[in-house]
């Protein structure tokens, strides 16, 4: 079991450097692949002994070698985040398909979460074909949901933030909600079923207006400034997969 937790934990690092150059690069409508990863300051090329998850980051003081340019601590923060959810989701499923499909899921969660907040978009190329794979899962038995379930939850989510959106837009004459934020929302009822959506979106429009709130009051920008909702609802999802069953009794007790 200790064998298998090192596992999870190095193959989470290596995704989370995947992760990093896919934050970077699909925003900006490059490919993933090609080329291979360099400095964003100087050009120069980074070796493979210079990519080590976070290990490189601490040896190299958060600097290119080149050019010292500094770092961002995001990468580093990027690849310990994956590789812990990757920890969890080992303990809680042991190696199964049912860890790889989540831990897929989780993955694609984070990668939404940092894109939106650096560029306020969540890209289709990972919501969209995640709501297909997501569908797919729910035929497999450790799903934990049937793919009626499923389709319901991606179009229910869809249609109700769709509706949310057309609501704020005719009260206020400004978008509320982007188209982003939609197909996120269908992909996430489609990996967790529609019974999961109510509590999801509850968590994300709690944790969005306290830290929203506060990071309006910090900035002093005010209304002017458009807060992203993706990693809102990316971090109501994966509280939601860890904690469901606690967070439904608690909401259960509350209304008793």
């Amino acid at each position: 079991m200790t064998v298998g937790i090192v596992f999870a934990f190095l193959f989470g690092l290596a995704v989370g450097s995947f992760l990093n150059v896919c934050i970077y690069r699909i925003p900006l409508k490059k490919s993933i692949v090609h080329p291979p990863s360099s400095c964003p300051q100087c050009g120069s090329r980074i070796r493979f002994y210079d990519n080590i998850p976070v290990l490189s980051y601490i040896v190299l003081l958060g600097r290119c070698r080149q050019c010292r340019a500094r770092i961002s601590p995001r990468y580093p923060l990027v690849e310990v985040i994956v590789g812990l959810l990757s920890v969890v989701l080992f303990i809680q499923y042991k190696p199964s398909l049912q860890y790889l499909f989540l831990f897929l899921f989780a993955a694609a969660l984070v990668a939404v979460a940092f894109i939106d907040l650096d560029h306020k978009i969540i890209p289709d190329v990972i919501s969209l074909p995640g709501i297909l794979v997501g569908l797919a899962f729910s035929f497999f038995p450790s799903a934990g949901i049937s793919p009626l379930d499923a389709l319901i939850g991606a179009a229910g989510g869809a249609a109700f933030l769709l509706l949310v959106g057309m609501a704020f837009e005719k009260v206020t004459g400004r978008e509320g909600m982007g188209g982003g934020d939609v197909k996120l929302l269908a992909m996430i009822g489609a990996w967790m079923g529609w019974k999961a959506l109510p509590f999801i979106v509850l968590i994300s429009s709690f944790t969005g207006a306290v830290i929203g709130g506060l990071s309006l009051v910090v900035s002093r920008q005010g209304m002017r400034s458009r807060i992203p909702f993706g990693p809102f609802l990316a971090l109501g999802a994966l509280l939601f997969l860890f904690f469901g069953d606690e967070i439904a009794l608690w909401f259960d007790r509350l209304g008793r």
